[in-house]
């Protein structure tokens, strides 16, 4: 890895329309860093919609999407786009909508998908708008179909560069073979961005309801390094993580033995451990702290691991995502 290499990845908060435009105070750390080094890459969450995680009805969510595809909300994202440019982090990845065939956020799809769809066309339209951006846009459903087929959801080539997933070791699929052959699952995935010439990224990854599986992180992390994601980000607290979190042991081992090539190797200091880690998937409407400077507890921080590994996962990267205020069950 280059020196001054990687990536930052956070999420905007989603409970106001002032938040998901992109306070300055919030963003400017972030793009301090991005600044930092040509070869960076800056991962921003960006929610479609307010009171994202506040359990808001179809009826009311039906609404405000079509709302939006009547272009209701283009000027926060024009605000959003103007202040990423104007700070320095015009190439900004935005994972726009994130999980959208779920039911956790107001932003889903599946009370109207062609509404959802045009309003994600004018939100990539609002946002390209803007002078001087180079934004991608990478459209990441959770993995399997759960609410509704991603497919369903996906608003077309022009207005999408990357193909996420946010993928954790849980039903559907008890194992891995499972989780990948699913329909709509991991080969799907795969299958569907080659199809439309587009990146792959894991925005979310980890261990989860199937407790701490090595298995599933070796073949995780082999399946990354055949596939070759533009970025990933592993969610590092309890019960997804493998450094921070102690009660995955056995794939604490194979995460750190296939980053090293070789069992037993001792690893270098990970970011401070907050207290008490939380136990469920994070609330996104609160701020994550921004990043630090170099070799002061970084969030998420580079891992120079050598050649060999620098062959197997260009740029490895390992994030953590910060601890968030309140709580909300996955």
């Amino acid at each position: 890895m280059q020196e001054g290499a990687g990536r930052e990845h956070t999420y905007l908060p989603g409970d106001l329309w002032s938040n998901i435009e992109g306070r300055p105070e919030f963003l400017r750390p972030w793009a301090e860093w991005r600044r930092g080094a040509d070869n960076r890459m800056f991962v921003l969450n960006v929610p479609m919609l307010e009171r994202n995680e506040a359990r808001v009805p179809d009826d009311e969510v039906r609404d405000l999407l079509q709302e939006g595809a009547a272009g209701s909300y283009d000027e926060h994202y024009r605000t959003l786009a103007n202040r990423l440019v104007d700070l320095g982090a015009k190439d900004t990845v935005i994972v726009l909508g994130w999980e959208m065939n779920g039911t956790t956020y107001t932003h889903r799809c599946g009370p109207d998908p062609d509404a959802w769809k045009a309003y994600w066309k004018r939100i990539v339209k609002a946002m390209r708008s803007v002078p001087g951006q180079k934004f991608r846009f990478d459209f990441a459903p959770n993995r399997g179909m759960d609410a509704i087929p991603w497919t369903e959801c996906y608003p077309g080539d022009d207005v999408v560069d990357i193909i996420g997933m946010d993928s954790y070791d849980q039903p559907p699929g008890e194992t891995f073979d499972e989780q990948a052959a699913a329909p709509y699952g991991l080969q799907a995935q795969v299958d569907f961005a080659a199809a439309h010439n587009k990146a792959i990224s894991y925005p979310e990854w980890g261990l989860f309801r199937n407790g701490d599986n090595p298995e599933y992180m070796s073949r995780m992390l082999d399946w990354m390094a055949r596939h070759k994601p533009l970025y990933q980000t592993i969610t590092d607290y309890c019960p997804h993580g493998v450094w921070q979190c102690d009660e995955n042991p056995q794939s604490s081992e194979v995460f750190r033995s296939k980053l090293y090539g070789r069992p037993g190797q001792v690893t270098p200091a990970p970011a401070p451990t907050p207290a008490g880690p939380p136990e469920t998937k994070p609330d996104k409407s609160a701020p994550a702290e921004a990043p630090r400077e170099p070799n002061s507890g970084n969030w998420c921080a580079p891992v120079r691991l050598g050649n060999w590994i620098n062959r197997w996962v260009p740029d490895f990267r390992f994030c953590v995502k910060p601890p968030p205020t309140d709580r909300l069950l996955f």
